[in-house]
């Protein structure tokens, strides 16, 4: 494959620019052809540097920080990581953009800089969730609080279209979450929403260039989400960042309790010996970092939101789907 360039926030993250740098490195082990470009203090970054592979570092001195106003702060601060950054792809220096930094200025800087597909009213952020059979794609996962009906049924063709891409599935099954599965349930914009996926033809948002196959399987209710009987569930930002935090935290003190209800007798103790290694492996299947980052979806070039505590292997992930969406 012919060296692929990612553009990296080296500066955002609640880890600092040690955790980006040693994801970048670690990618480029992984995957010989990516040749990160680090955005980010020049003189912090050379230090980092030097304890790996030799990376491309651009001066990026200041940092747009999460309690900023993302809209002044995409304004002022033109010489910021997520800015320079963000240029750098839309020039067409590099094929991604990751970041760990703050989302708000991240989604304000990639929709004037890079800019919406033809077509495209807003761009949604989709974060893989595990299921029984693989992953789920909540859409949208916190980019916009309202939605419009055909804001949902745009998401529902995105999301579609990076499933196909990044995970291989031909026909991916979109579903509409809903506190019922009837198809009267919902509200007003939920209702119309379903109606334009019931009648939709991939392709056939104006302009778009996505035409690929899926099937809309109706409204699933929350408890469905994780079945595995969808591969894209289509939601507005408001209710899908809800249920990613609630993901987040019941998975977390679900397994604090069983490790608690594990350790509690002898005989138990010796239960979790026995199944030590399937207990890693659900972990795994629940840890963030294995994911690497939610995609802004919509835009003319990839960009992926790290989490903001993003460790070198979540980075390293991230990098990974940016040379999954361009396989």
């Amino acid at each position: 494959m012919e060296k692929l360039t990612i553009a990296i926030d080296s500066m955002g993250g609640d880890l600092g620019s040690a955790a980006m740098v040693e994801g970048a490195a670690s990618a480029m082990e992984a995957y010989p052809f990516v040749e990160p470009v680090l955005f980010g203090d020049e003189n912090i970054l050379r230090g980092e540097v030097k304890k790996y592979r030799e990376m491309k570092i651009i001066h990026a001195p200041t940092v747009i920080e999460p309690n900023e106003s993302p809209t002044l702060a995409f304004r002022r601060k033109k010489d910021s990581s997520i800015v320079m950054g963000l240029k750098y792809v839309k020039e067409g220096n590099a094929s991604g953009f990751v970041s760990a930094g703050s989302t708000g200025a991240l989604l304000t800087g990639a929709t004037v800089i890079i800019g919406r597909k033809p077509g495209i009213e807003r761009p949604a952020l989709g974060t893989l969730l595990p299921t029984k059979t693989g992953h789920v794609l909540l859409m949208d996962c916190g980019a916009n609080m309202d939605c419009k009906p055909s804001y949902l049924a745009q998401f529902a063709q995105l999301g579609a279209e990076y499933m196909q891409k990044c995970m291989k599935i031909e026909s991916p099954r979109v579903g509409l979450i809903n506190v019922g599965t009837e198809d009267e349930k919902g509200n007003a914009a939920v209702k119309e929403a379903f109606s334009l996926l019931s009648e939709i033809s991939p392709g056939s948002i104006e302009n778009f260039a996505y035409a690929g196959n899926f099937i809309f399987a109706g409204n699933i209710e929350g408890r469905e989400i994780l079945s595995g009987e969808v591969d894209v569930a289509v939601c507005d930002g408001f209710t899908g960042n809800v249920l990613l935090k609630f993901a987040e935290g019941f998975a977390k003190s679900m397994m604090g309790m069983v490790k608690e209800e594990l350790m509690a007798t002898t005989v138990s103790k010796i239960g979790a010996l026995m199944a030590k290694g399937s207990f890693k492996r659900l972990k795994k299947r629940f840890d963030y970092r294995e994911v690497g980052g939610a995609p802004f979806l919509g835009l003319n070039q990839l960009v992926v939101k790290a989490h903001g505590s993003s460790d070198a292997l979540a980075i390293k992930n991230a990098i990974r789907q940016c040379v999954e969406y361009q396989m």
